[in-house]
């Protein structure tokens, strides 16, 4: 063993003279779990050097060891296939077996600590949980979050909430990603070729039954609920198969085209289902297009004489009112069929193969990806090409339409993501990508882009930033340069080496402080609470609901400070009546009044132009303390016109600045509400008044413009769980 710190070796161990492929400290001091290669697990006290016990297992070399802490001495450990062993360390023997727990090697295992939870993930891209509350001792599975373990093929969003994504990987799966949570994800596992005999024979390894991976596929949820809705073609597959998604599992019938021989190289290249969910179209390489019924899986016909292409199908597209067919072949030719008497209405042809097609069945809206990396878009009523694309500089691999069909996403090998918008003819974005994307999709929501990308097994979300800022999207100039997008990982392990060195230098923590303010267009409140300012303009109110009901009573003896009159007999001094009755009890100081801090500050700034000071001062202050401030201003209670003007600059102030936001609303509205009437006959004052007035209109078309944004956002996504 190698101690860091001392980098100095303490002790060697002879070995099993096989090679070590795992090692797991054991709950007991100084015992360690060996794995080997040999598939023997070998418990070791490595503080004498002795073998305590040994294990072997028959399913290949030990590729994780866990302990359970919970009470129990039961020891887990993994194999290439798979495959989970249980050992009882008391009894020494294997207790139980958990098969096929992965479809793959079994990655890492750890038991989680005092509880009977068992967590595995391997090869296959799952994360699965185990529970031990059985009476056998055996794990029963109690969560699973799984993904695809190859290449994504084909995204597709399914349905119209925009919230679940259909992919088909190279692993041959087909499976269901929800956008909105992870636990309404679904698998609808690997298309068998037999199920019958699957479950007659009980195979449990199914490798050898399973179909190719897909390639292309449709979906339709209309009559889901009926019967089957999905489509697919396979890999080097002349058949097709549908899959039930309500079930999450394959269909009952694989559409064949007939007269064709079984071990012939035809394959299936493209398919679509119609918007109703009762027909579904195939094209094939050898130029066939046929129509099938998705309830029966009957043939229901074909178009063309023998075949609707002399070339290999590149696409198929039925429009939403099932009148109209639509196809692309290799010969450079797209032609229009008539879907219920299969008779070709129209053929076009193309400057270069078409590689791709995709119909955007609300506007009658077709896109055409050709060979030459250029983008065909034309309108299926007046069969005529209405735009012409060019700038990918690589295979166009996939295309969406936006959900009002103004905008056309594209997708290619040159690492681009292409925006194009088709009432104008322009490109309006672009980015470039660290990876190339092969497959591209938008939501029908119009929220989200879906991507997937070359040796990523995971599918990316792109927010539409034009659904919560106002984006202007203006044509693009020719000489202009994209930027890269680096897709988000788990970890970055760029640039670790030099951030560890940085942090062994630097022992003591920085502490991050808070700026004041973050932006300078962002409106920012103060600390202060709500006591100090909310309540300003209804002190009167709370002053009347204070005063107390009954007048103070006079004390039944009198104390001992009263004056009296000296004589004989002590007698009370009783006050000498005024006399002038007309005499007011309040007095008027005037200018003999004694100035306060804040006046003075305010005074300081009609030179200076400086009110920080006298702002700290009002924040210190109660609301009554304000509110006697605000009324001293006055020059009836011994202010002056020219405070009152430096008391407003104060406030503009703030407002220039957007911080403590609402005390300057809070100190406005008090200064108005106490010296309204005196305000219009002072020329000086009403000059600042107005100008005011239009920087807190301005203010809060602002302030009302961020708020109407952000409901709309929360409104949106509170809509979407319900």
């Amino acid at each position: 063993m190698c101690l860091p710190h001392l980098s100095k070796l303490l002790y060697t161990f002879p070995g099993w003279k096989v090679g070590v492929t795992a090692l797991q400290q054991a709950p007991a001091v100084d015992v360690v779990a060996i794995g080997l290669v040999s598939g023997q697990v070998v418990i070791h006290n490595i503080k004498y050097d002795e073998t305590l016990m040994k294990f072997h297992q028959d399913w290949g070399p030990i590729t994780s060891i866990s302990f359970r802490t919970d009470g129990h001495p039961i020891m887990a450990a993994g194999s290439p296939c798979g495959h989970i062993g249980l050992w009882d360390l008391e009894d020494k023997k294997l207790i139980n077996q958990m098969r096929n727990a992965h479809s793959t090697a079994i990655s890492g295992l750890t038991f989680l600590h005092r509880e009977p939870l068992l967590v595995t993930n391997g090869a296959d891209n799952a994360l699965r949980i185990w529970i031990f509350d059985g009476p056998t001792g055996e794990g029963r599975l109690l969560r699973i979050r799984m993904g695809h373990s190859a290449s994504l093929t084909k995204i597709r969003y399914y349905g119209q909430n925009g919230q679940q994504i259909l992919s088909a990987s190279q692993d041959g799966t087909l499976q269901s990603f929800s956008t909105v949570h992870e636990k309404f994800n679904k698998s609808l596992g690997h298309g068998l070729v037999n199920k019958k005999i699957v479950k007659r024979k009980g195979l449990q390894n199914t490798m050898s039954v399973r179909l190719p991976p897909i390639t292309q596929f449709a979906a339709e949820e209309a009559r889901q609920s009926d019967w089957d809705g999905i489509i697919a073609c396979h890999q080097g597959k002349l058949s097709c198969s549908t899959w039930n998604y309500q079930r999450s599992t394959i269909g009952a019938y694989f559409l064949k085209p007939r007269g064709v021989k079984t071990n012939s190289s035809i394959t299936a290249t493209a398919v679509d289902i119609t918007s109703c969910g009762n027909f579904a179209i195939i094209g094939l390489s050898s130029g066939a297009v046929d129509v099938y019924n998705m309830q029966s899986g009957i043939h229901r016909g074909s178009f063309g004489d023998d075949k609707a292409h002399t070339g290999s199908v590149r696409g198929v597209a039925v429009d939403g009112l099932n009148q109209l067919v639509v196809t692309a072949g290799s010969e450079r030719l797209l032609k229009f069929w008539n879907f219920k008497t299969k008779v070709l209405i129209h053929s076009l042809g193309l400057d270069s193969s078409p590689n791709m097609m995709l119909l955007h069945r609300d506007s009658g809206i077709l896109g055409l990806a050709m060979d030459d990396f250029s983008i065909a878009v034309l309108d299926i009523e007046t069969r005529k090409i209405v735009r012409e694309f060019s700038g990918h500089h690589g295979q166009i691999n996939d295309m969406t339409f936006s959900p009002d069909g103004r905008w056309l996403i594209s997708a290619a090998m040159d690492c681009s993501v292409r925006t194009w918008d088709l009432p104008s003819g322009c490109l309006i974005d672009c980015f470039l990508l660290d990876s190339a994307p092969l497959n591209v999709t938008m939501s029908p929501t119009g929220d989200f882009l879906a991507t997937s990308h070359v040796d990523h097994l995971g599918i990316y979300l792109w927010s539409n930033i034009s659904l919560y800022s106002v984006v202007s999207l203006r044509p693009l100039p020719p000489d202009y340069v994209p930027s890269i997008v680096m897709l988000p990982g788990t970890c970055q392990t760029q640039g670790m080496e030099d951030l560890e060195e940085k942090t062994e230098l630097s022992d003591e923590m920085i502490e991050y402080e808070s700026p004041e303010q973050l932006s300078e267009q962002l409106v920012t409140l103060s600390l202060l609470p709500e006591s100090r300012w909310k309540n300003l303009l209804n002190l009167d109110i709370i002053k009347k609901k204070n005063k107390p009901k009954e007048p103070p009573k006079v004390p039944q003896s009198a104390p001992f400070f009263i004056p009296t009159v000296p004589g004989l007999v002590p007698r009370f001094a009783v006050p000498e009546p005024s006399s002038d009755p007309q005499q007011s009890k309040v007095v008027n100081l005037g200018i003999l009044a004694q100035k306060s801090n804040f006046y003075l500050k305010l005074e300081e700034g009609l030179l200076n132009n400086q009110y920080e000071a006298a702002l700290n001062l009002l924040k210190e202050l109660g609301p009554s303390g304000i509110e006697t401030e605000l009324r001293n201003l006055s020059p009836d209670d011994g202010g002056s016109v020219e405070v009152m003007r430096s008391f407003l600059n104060m406030i503009g102030m703030m407002l220039d600045r957007k911080r403590d936001f609402e005390l300057a609303q809070a100190y406005l509205a008090l200064f108005l509400k106490l010296h309204l009437r005196m305000l219009p006959s002072e020329p000086a004052l009403l000059e600042e008044l107005v100008k005011l007035s239009s920087q807190v209109e301005k203010d809060w078309t602002h302030l009302q413009s961020l708020f109407n944004q952000s409901m709309c956002v929360l409104n949106y996504i509170k809509s979407a769980f319900l």
